[in-house]
């Protein structure tokens, strides 16, 4: 038998059978894996100041520390099908499970801001393959009625761990310190190596398959991918193609990839196996699966920022409101796997998208007065919708897979949420300043047709200053400057209603492209 056959194919030894105590074990340490890499994405977020402080950073520089994990995580998604088929999934797991323990323990003792940098990508490069990893796990270690389980609990991954990451990353800061953030890593960390090791068959390594390496293919993606994930995540903070750094990685990532497409079309055994994008139904999914990156990363960067920004929430604070978002879905996900059972997954999805569209509506009408209590309701419909959406999918995204094509599907799959949340990212804070700056021009121009209201206002302000003891051209000043910050802040909540919207409008197209997948013909 060839070696480089799918292990859904293979005869296992006994004890490793599909849905197997053995497999069980496997999947749920996989599982846990992925929960590790996703949660330390967005743990650091909400202690970047502490961070900062320490390594003696400014907030730009800082901004790094997140980019090199997002870079190497989305550099290590393509080459994971390859070196697991070489390898063996067993033995690529636990390597890469314990260098990305070793990575977090470096980045606990970094002593500057670029070896945090370098020591965060080496953390993202190892917890990168762990994401499709774990989803691959599902596919070719359980049978496929319990399918529905294992994609119930890879969407925990998925949802949960981004959701309670700065909640969690907070706590620990405010706690015991930011090294913590990664010291939290080991224990579960040494867990997940126990399980692999026990759940997976040991198998020999597949020389031809590693010296049949696309290097061609390996070089452009790294530097494309690595090079749109840095234009898509630095591209606001630098003033996008005004910034000569932007626009060399913008046409350096164009090429690269250009190249990249043509070299795995060509290829017999291509790194990545793009044809799969040439079946309707897989293609279809993909888009479904970028706007869920979009809408899930979207949603977890922009409601910190404007509880931030709006309202001055601490960390910790913006945490319990986001926890919102996770905490509910724990409730429906056992009953999903169930209604696939008795449903048509394509119509459960496109519920999930409706609902999630539906709480980005719900939040395109804030006014001032609306901070983390009244953003409640919203977390909580988005929550129950995710389920909906993470079960489903990932069965009729694969329904129509062959077991050969599993790992470059797995890639294809995780790589294009991880790009549309990257996009969402980079949509939503392109989108809310370039929208603030509008609305803040028009409120400027249509301020003297309310001049006698504003006027009103400024000497009112006054008073309240001239009472607290300013003289009265200095409380003149800080009346000016008080409506000068208002104006702002009511441009920023346009802004952030407007973009809301158009998240909400922009998941539509996915209930349309759910519902366009042809049912699958037993």
């Amino acid at each position: 038998m060839n070696r480089d056959v799918s292990l859904s194919t293979e005869a296992r030894p006994q004890g490793y059978e599909r849905g197997s105590r053995r497999a069980w074990i496997a999947v749920i340490g996989g599982l846990i894996g992925a929960f590790m890499a996703i949660l330390d994405i967005q743990i650091t977020n909400a202690s970047m100041k502490e961070i900062q402080g320490s390594l003696g950073a400014t907030l730009e520089e800082g901004s790094w520390i997140a980019t090199a994990y997002l870079v190497a995580e989305m550099i290590a998604i393509p080459l994971s099908g390859w070196l697991s088929q070489g390898l063996s999934v067993r033995r690529y797991l636990l390597w890469t499970t314990s260098a990305f323990i070793f990575a977090s323990l470096l980045c606990s003792i970094s002593w500057n801001l670029e070896s945090m940098i370098a020591f965060r990508a080496m953390q993202g490069f190892f917890g990168g393959a762990l994401i499709p990893l774990a989803f691959r796990l599902i596919l070719e270690f359980l049978p496929d009625e319990k399918r529905a389980v294992g994609m119930a609990l890879f969407g925990i991954t998925a949802t949960f761990a981004p959701s309670i990451g700065p909640t969690l990353g907070g706590w620990l800061t405010e706690q015991f310190s930011w090294h913590y953030l990664f010291y939290i890593n080991v224990p579960p960390g040494l867990i997940v190596m126990a399980m692999l090791a026990y759940g997976l068959e040991r198998k020999p390594v597949i020389w031809e398959k590693l010296k049949n390496v696309d290097l061609s293919g390996i070089v452009t993606m790294a530097i494309g991918m690595g090079c749109l994930e840095v234009v898509l995540e630095e591209g606001n903070r630098k003033d996008w193609f005004g910034s000569e750094l932007i626009q060399y990685l913008s046409i350096i990532a164009v090429i690269n990839i250009a190249l990249f497409i043509y070299i795995q079309l060509k290829k017999s055994e291509p790194l990545v196996n793009l044809r799969l994008l040439g079946q309707r139904d897989f293609a279809i999914s993909t888009v479904a699966y970028f706007l869920l990156g979009m809408a899930l990363f979207g949603a977890i960067y922009m409601i910190p920022l404007y509880l931030s920004q709006i309202h001055d929430y601490s960390p910790l604070e913006i945490g319990e409101v986001i926890m919102w978002m996770g905490f509910p879905q724990l409730l429906v996900l056992p009953l999903v796997p169930k209604l696939v059972e008795r449903f048509d997954g394509r119509y459960l999805a496109a519920f999930g998208f409706l609902m999630f569209s539906l709480s980005y509506y719900m939040n395109s009408h804030m006014t001032a007065d609306y901070a983390g209590e009244q953003m409640i309701a919203s977390q909580i419909v988005r929550a129950l919708g995710q389920p909906f959406i993470l079960v489903p999918i990932g069965i009729i995204a694969t329904m129509h897979i062959k077991p050969h094509e599993n790992a470059s599907a797995s890639t294809v799959l995780n790589v294009m949420r991880n790009l549309g949340g990257a996009f969402g990212i980079a949509l939503v804070s392109t989108l809310t300043d370039n929208l603030s700056r509008e609305h803040l021009a028009h409120i400027k121009e249509t301020l003297p047709a309310v001049s006698p209201i504003a006027n009103d206002y400024l000497m009112q302000t006054a008073n309240v200053f001239t009472q607290a003891g300013s003289d009265p051209v200095t409380a003149a000043a800080q009346a000016n400057a008080l409506l000068g910050q208002t104006m702002t802040q009511q441009a920023y909540i346009s802004a952030y209603n407007d973009v809301f919207f158009i998240i909400s409008c922009l998941l539509l197209i996915a209930v349309v492209a759910v519902l366009s997948i042809r049912k699958r013909s037993d």
